[in-house]
Formats: C-alpha cells, structure tokens, sequence
C-alpha cells in the first residue's frame, strides 16, 4: 500500500499551481462574478455623467477603446489627409524632445480647449438638464410622497395590511416544532416503569423453583438486597428536589457577590440583577481583553511609582466599572497609604466607602490634611442632621480661617442673626472677599450698611460692586441725590486705582440694577460710563445700538437713560428724537410720549412727524381742543405743510365737524394746492354730496391728470351711480395718462367682467402685463379671473407663466398653494417657502394651511409668524382674528385686536377693500378688522 501511495499527497501545493491547468482544463466565469446583465441602453450608476458617458454602451466603448493598445495598420483606419488613426509609434522610445512636443501640443489643446470651454460647459450643463427632466430618477417620481411619510403616526403604519403571500397554505403556515415544558411529576413516573425489582413473585415459588430453604439464598435477610442504593434508579423524586436546592442556592450566591452597602441598600434589583450585571460587566472579548490591558498598565504604574496618585484613582475606578467594588475599595485605601498627603485620593476613598466607613476615611483625612478646604466639605456632606454638620464647618473653620468657600457654607445654615455674627467674623477674616461684604451689608440696618461698605471699599479699592451697591442702598432709602454722586465717585476711585473702565460690564450691571429695581442707580450708571471708550462720529450709532439692546433685554429704564443722554448731547437730531419718541409710544406711558414730544418739537420745529405725533397721542386721549393748538402750532412753524393740512382736516371730520373740515380743505387748497389734499376735498364730498364731488374731481385732474388715485376716484363715482359707459371712459382715459398704474388695470378688467365681458377683460389684462412686465399683481388677477369664471386647467397654466416671470413673488406664490388640490398642497407650500423663506403673503398661506388641516397650534404659530415679520399687512391680522374667533379664547382673539390696533396696518387686498370703501372711512382699526374677519370664508 505504502508503494502505491503518491508522494505529492498530503503536501501544500507549489506556488502558482491552478488545478487542471496540465491537461488544458481552464476556469470558468458565472454571472454572479460580473453582475447581472445589462442593456447598452441602460443609464450608468452615477447620476452626473457627463454626455458621452451616460449609457452601459457608452462604458463599454470606453473600456474598449482603453483596451485596445495595439496598432491598426490596416488600410481601412488610413486616411490620406490624417494618416493612420493610431500612433505609429507608439511602442518607440519616448525622448524628451518627444515630451518637449507633447508638452506643446497639450498647451495649445489647452488654450483651444480653454476658447470653447464657457459654450462647451453651458451645452453640457444644459444636456444634464434636459436628460435628468426626460428621465427622472424613481426616487424623485415618489419624493412628494415620500414628504408625507412625515405625517404617517405610529398607529397607522403598524395598521398598513401586509403584502398578500402567493405561496400554498404549508408554505405559508408552516407547523413549527412546539416544545412544552415537562412537569416533574412525568419524570418520576416514567421513571418507576424501569426500577429494579427487589422481591420475588410469590406466584414463581408454587413449583419450589427459587423457595429454596438454603439459608444463603435470595429469600434471606441479609440486608444488601434491599438497600437504598437500589432505590436510587428508580426513585426520581429526590434528584429532582436536589437540583431545585441548588439553583436556589446558587442564585443566592450570584446575589451575595453583586450587593453592596454604601447607602444600606443592594445595588442591583434581585428580579432584574442579570440585566445589571450586563450593563456593568463587558460581556465582549474585546472589552474584557481591553480590561486586561488597563489592569497590567495600572499595576504598572502603581509598582513603579507607588506615590503617584492618578495611578490608584484610575485603578479604582477601573474595578468599580467592572463591578467589582471591594477590589476597587481595597487599592483606594492601599492609595492612601502611598500617598497620604493627596487629596484626591483620599476624596475617592470617601466616594467609594458606605456611609460610615467614609466618615471614618475623611476623619483620617483631616488628620493627615488639616488645611484641605474640600475634605472639610465633603465631611459636611456626609453628615445628614444641620447641627452636625454646622459642628463640621465650625470645626473646618478653626483649621482654615480665609476659605471664603467654607464660610459661605457655614452661613447659608445659620439664622440671619447668627449668620450677620458670622460674617462680621467672616470679613475680618477674609478681608478680600466682595460676596462677604455684600451680604453682611445686606443683613445690616441702614447706618451699618453704609459702614461696613466703607470698610469693604477701604480694604477692596478696585471693586466696582461694592460702589453699585452703596449707590442702590442710598436709593433704597430715599437718598436719590446721593447716587450720582456715589457713581462719579467710583468711576474716579476706580481710575486711581488703576482699574481700566469697562463699558460692557458697567451697563450689564445697570440693567441689573433696574430688573432689581434700582432705576436712579441704573440711570446714573448708564449716564456715567455711556460716552466712555467711544469715538465722537460712532456716539449717535452706537448709542441706538445700545438703547436697542436694553430694551431686548426688558431693561426699559436703561434704554430710556441712554435716549436722555442722547438728547441731551444731540439736542437737534430728529432721527434720535423720533426714535425716543418710538420707544415711550411703545414702551411707556401717554404722559412721558406726551413730555417728550413736547421738548421734541421745540428743539425741531421743522419736524412735521413729531408735531403729528402730538396732536394723534392727544387725540387718542380725547383731548381734541389740545390736539387742535398743537396743530396750530405746527401750522407756525411749517406754513403750507401738506401734511399738516391733511392731519387738521382728519381731525375734524374724525369728529364729525364737516363743515370745519371744507373750510381747512378749501384753504389748503388755495394756499398748498397738492394732489393729495384735492383728493381728500373728494372723498370728503363724496359721503353726502356726489355732484360736488365730481366737480372737485374735475378741477382736480385739470392740475393733476397724471395722479391715479383721482382718475380712480372718478371712475368708482361714476360706477356706483351705475354709469357703465363713463366709468369705463374715465378708466380708460386714466390708463392713457398713468399707463403703470396696476389698480387702474385691475379697476378696468373688473369693471369688464361684472358687465359679462370675459373676453375684453381678459384682454386688458393681457395689455396690462404687456406695458407693465413682471408686475405680480396683473398676473394675480389673470389668474383668478379664469378660475371665476370656471377655468381651473388654464388658470393653472396662467399660474405657471407667472412664477416663471416673478419666481420670488410671494403673493404668487399663496395663491399657487390653495390652486392645487389638497394631497399637494403641503409640497407646494414647501416649494414657495424655498423661494420666499420670509414673504408673509407665503407665511400666511402657510398658516391658513395648517388651518384647514385642523393642527390648532402650528397654525397660531404661523400666524405669529406672519405678523412678526410684516405687522402692516391688514390681512394677516383679519385672517389671525378669525382663527381665533373660530378656535380661540377671549384673552386670544383680545391680544390680536389690541396687537393690530396697535400695528395700525394699511396694506392688504381684502383690508383695502374694506377700509377704503366709502361707506367705512371712519371706521376705526379694530372696527375695520371685524369687518374683514366677517367677510373671510374659511373655504380653503
């Protein structure tokens, strides 16, 4: 056998040896080792190839191309003009004159290439596009569905049925092997059926065949036949209890190991103590492996350099993560030996030791550090009656007299009496500690205080708390005069001292001063350090900047200090007044607007706004004799001001003094003759006396026939009198003087369409957008003008022109949203946030889709939104107070009134069409905004 037996078995394979390969076997490729097939046509993985590289085919050219290195010489590749399509030689030398020419000829394809390269890449770019429109990918056909997966709840999608399963009924329920427990009592059973039989039936000794009267036999009672060991076999009960008692007890072994006493309590829950131990204990190879490591470099470092304390701290810590705590508590306290002087060793010798035990460490500890501050604490912090741990501090004191750390704990445990004894001692101690001083001038009486700041100030000369704070008990007990004086004082001693003044902290301790209510030491502050570190050009811009701030930090008094200074430094500013005047119409009381305006208009008589300012505030009030006079004023200071004239006659007919108002209107006519006051002489005829009216209207456009508003005005008159002819005449004639007046078009094309004429309107509309391109209110009105009268698919159409010629159009933009069906109309919402993140038309759209979808807070959200960025649009206030209407509580639908009465808007399609009709022009804000939520129909 052994003859026969090849040589070569048994022994590894040369290098290189293929199986077969001898006798011309050769190895053969499946399609699992080069991809599934794929058709020439077939896009390529990578989404951004360029033209070219696109398709599987394209690819494969390539490859092919790379591939073929040998020469054609054949004479199908020759051309008599360019020769052989390859190299001819290609396999020669490459010399350097050969890379010289190489070298050149790349340059000049460079700069060639570098001519076409800008019409090269826009030609591709566009190629890109155009493939990617024509063959989207399947995971941007689903993106719009795949967004509302968002919405899908947890309940709905577990509720989604399962895909149905085309396999037979074994296949699909397969009958799984089921296991049951068995009870004991089947084990004792059958295991009865094979024990031993120890007795002989008595029916065998009938024929004497074993009743044998010889004395050694079976029937003897020599008592090795019945035995206990035999009973063994067949008894299965007690093998079963033993096993039950040694679980038992082994469970109780697991147990005893893994609990521990630092708070008189086991560690790990016994019904889940598995579980911890898991979450302890690394179950990994690699942990436990890692742990290895850490334990051998630990031990290490503690045997080379045995007073070394980071060694035994991260050793200890290293076996408690590992669970195990009595190791880790052995090598802290062999680390306390080591190194008896550290204290962070004896620290975690505390954290790892129970209860008493860590007493015991920290006694040791003092002992070995008497002047270690965060022994002492931790001491306190083990004991758990106040008394004893007042004994602690008391006792830490005696050792370590200027910790300021441990006299702030003993205080914070006494009463106020006994805790102003122990800061009296506490500053005599630690003379250098500004908290100590403050709070024993805190517990202190009036006069004390003031003596025991005085020492503070004698023994800390560069603190600027302990100055602020005189200055606030100063205030605190009436003497107000003293704080400017108490603050010059400081910035002046502060100086001297050598402490550099700076401004940022000085003014976030005033603020603090005037949220604690100190405003004369806030005021004082502010005016004291205000000009400090500034240039004299940067005053006026960073002081507004800072009034600003204050007032986003709700420190109204500071922001009203700095306006003060600033008036008084740029007393004839009208930017700064207005802004000051701003701030206490927003922030302060009628009276301090009222004292301002008045200082305001007699440093800037020429300032018609603040002059208006006045007689609104004293209007609002009631006062209308002494909005009068300030008028009155104003008309001294500015004669012919039209905007003068104008808030005289408003307030006049407001009132209901019409004939005062002809009168004013008749002299501003004679001695300012402006567009704007003919156009109020209009509309104040036109309540109660049309012919007057038209007559004004005419007057007016012989001076004015390029203002729109009057041709406006003429063409409503002569609507609302129902004639057709001359209303589309003044229309007509309007738009020949004023041809970019977008309300005129729409006033005409609307005209068109109540008579019935659809297709004129639409053709007004359409020369309107000729002669005013990208104007987004004309295209608007296109758009809805087919969807009233039913064409939804070319509204829709109209639509898509009109974003293409305004894509940041906001108003657009909303009405896109509510065109679209409901199942899109968040993906479009989505799209118009894209393009105009911060429109409020877009907001608002928003919002009133969330409306519809009934999510009550997201959209009060949006609506807060909404008015936040554009408080001037009166429909986002008339939409914001029927949400409310609908969903809110009083308080809610009174803070919208009250917001918007104060944001006094003026814009918006449905609040113009309200406000300026005739019929509501003295309608106040928060009538006019009823009225507009009164006509919204939540149809949307």
């Amino acid at each position: 056998m052994n003859k026969k037996k090849k040589p070569f078995l048994g022994m590894p394979a040369p290098l290189g040896y293929v199986p077969g390969l001898g006798r011309g076997a050769t190895g053969f490729t499946t399609r699992s080792d080069i991809g599934p097939a794929r058709d020439a046509n077939d896009p390529v993985d990578d989404r951004h190839a360029p033209p070219g590289k696109r398709t599987v085919g394209d690819q494969m050219k390539k490859n092919q191309a790379a591939d073929d290195d040998d020469e054609d010489l054949n004479d199908t590749n020759y051309d008599e003009f360019n020769g052989y399509a390859g190299s001819l030689f290609s396999s020669g030398p490459y010399e350097k004159d050969d890379e010289e020419a190489d070298a050149i000829y790349a340059a000049l394809d460079k700069r060639m290439d570098e001519r076409r390269k800008e019409r090269r890449e826009q030609r591709e770019k566009e190629e890109i596009e155009k493939y990617r429109m024509e063959r989207p990918k399947i995971q941007q056909q689903f993106s719009d569905l795949k967004r509302k997966l968002a919405e899908v709840t947890e309940e709905e999608w577990l509720s989604i049925p399962e895909v149905g399963d085309a396999r037979n009924k074994r296949q699909r329920n397969p009958r799984y092997e089921k296991l049951t427990p068995v009870p004991d009592s089947f084990f004792a059973k059958h295991l009865q059926t094979g024990e031993n039989h120890t007795s002989v039936d008595p029916r065998q000794t009938q024929f004497g065949g074993l009743n044998t009267p010889y004395p050694g036999g079976l029937n003897t009672p020599y008592p090795g036949g019945m035995t206990p060991g035999l009973m063994t076999p067949g008894t299965g009960e007690l093998d079963m209890r033993k096993i039950g008692q040694a679980r038992n007890t082994l469970m109780d072994m697991r147990l005893s190991q893994v609990s521990d006493s630092v708070s008189g309590q086991t560690v790990v829950d016994p019904k889940g103590y598995l579980t911890d131990l898991n979450s302890m204990i690394p179950t990994h190879g690699g942990d436990i492996n890692d742990i290895k490591k850490a334990r051998l470099l630990l031990k290490s470092v503690r045997e080379t350099n045995p007073h070394h304390p980071p060694a035994w701290i991260a050793s200890a810590r290293l076996e408690e993560v590992t669970g195990k705590l009595q190791v880790a508590r052995n090598l802290i306290m062999k680390g306390t030996e080591m190194c008896p002087k550290s204290e962070d060793v004896w620290l975690e010798a505390a954290r790892l030791q129970p209860g008493d035990t860590a007493k015991a460490v920290v006694a040791q500890a003092v002992r070995h550090l008497p002047q270690s501050v965060r022994i002492y604490i931790r001491a306190a912090e083990l004991e758990t009656d106040i008394r004893a741990k007042k004994r602690v501090l008391r006792k830490a004191l005696e050792h370590v007299p200027n910790s300021v750390r441990l006299w702030k704990a003993a205080v914070e445990l006494e009463e106020p009496e006994d805790a102003r004894i122990m800061l009296s001692r506490a500053v005599e101690c630690c003379p250098t500690s500004v908290e100590l001083w403050l709070a024993l001038a805190r517990l202190e009486t009036y006069e004390n205080a003031r003596k025991v700041l005085n020492k503070a100030r004698e023994n800390i000369p560069t603190d600027r708390h302990i100055w602020i704070t005189a200055a606030k008990l100063e205030e605190a007990n009436g003497n107000t005069q003293m704080v400017e004086k108490i603050i010059d004082r400081a910035i002046t001693s502060l100086r001297a001292n050598g402490v550099e003044i700076n401004r940022e902290q000085w003014i976030q301790d005033a603020e603090e001063c005037d949220k604690a209510g100190s405003v004369a030491t806030c005021q004082a502050v502010m005016r004291a350090v205000i000009g400090i570190g500034i240039e004299e050009e940067d005053r006026k811009h960073t002081w507004m900047e800072d009034a600003d701030s204050c007032v986003a930090h709700s420190a109204l008094e500071c922001a009203r200090a700095i306006y003060a200074y600033a008036l008084h430094v740029f007393p004839s500013k009208k930017s700064v007044w207005l802004r000051a005047a701003y701030f206490e119409k927003n922030h302060g009381t009628r009276e301090s607007l009222e004292a301002l305006l008045q200082r305001a208009v007699a440093h800037c008589p020429k300032a018609e706004v603040l002059w208006l300012m006045g007689a609104k505030s004293k209007w609002l009030a009631g006062d209308v004799p002494a909005a009068r006079s300030i008028l009155a004023l104003a008309f001294q200071a500015n004669p012919n001001s039209e905007e003068i004239w104008l808030a005289a006659v408003k307030l006049e007919s407001e009132n209901n003094e019409y004939e005062r108002a002809r009168r004013l209107l008749a002299k501003a006519r004679s001695s300012a003759p402006t567009a704007r006051v003919f156009m109020k002489s209009v509309k104040l005829e036109w309540v109660g006396n049309i012919a007057a009216a038209q007559e004004l209207c005419e007057e007016a456009l012989r001076h004015y026939e390029d203002f729109a508003q009057l041709w406006m005005m003429k063409g409503q008159i002569e609507e609302q009198q129902e004639l057709t002819d001359k209303s589309r005449g003044a229309y007509s004639q309007g738009l020949k003087k004023c041809p970019h007046s977008t309300p005129l078009w729409l006033l005409l094309s609307r005209l068109e369409e109540k008579v019935g004429q659809l297709t004129r309107a639409r053709a007004i509309l359409e020369k309107s957008r000729l002669k005013n391109p990208k104007n987004p209110g004309l295209w608007l009105e296109s758009v809805r003008l087919e969807y009233r009268a039913g064409l939804k698919n070319i509204a829709n159409t109209l639509m898509a022109k009109a974003l293409q010629e305004c894509p940041h159009s906001g108003i657009l933009w909303s009405e896109a949203v509510f065109l679209e069906a409901r199942p899109q109309r968040k993906t479009k919402s989505v799209d118009a946030l894209k393009k105009c993140e911060h429109d409020p038309h877009v907001l608002l759209a928003v919002a009133k889709l969330f409306w519809s979808e009934r999510k009550i807070t997201k959209a009060r959200e949006w609506f807060h939104r909404t008015v936040k960025i554009d408080s001037d649009l009166g429909d986002a206030w008339a939409f914001f107070y029927k949400f409310e209407l609908q969903h809110g509580t009083e308080e809610q639908q009174e803070e919208v009134r009250k917001r918007c009465e104060n944001a006094e808007p003026r814009h918006g399609e449905l609040w113009c069409a309200v406000s300026k009709d005739i019929a509501n022009w003295q309608k106040k804000i928060g009538e006019v905004l009823v009225l507009v939520a009164a006509r919204i129909r939540n149809t949307f």
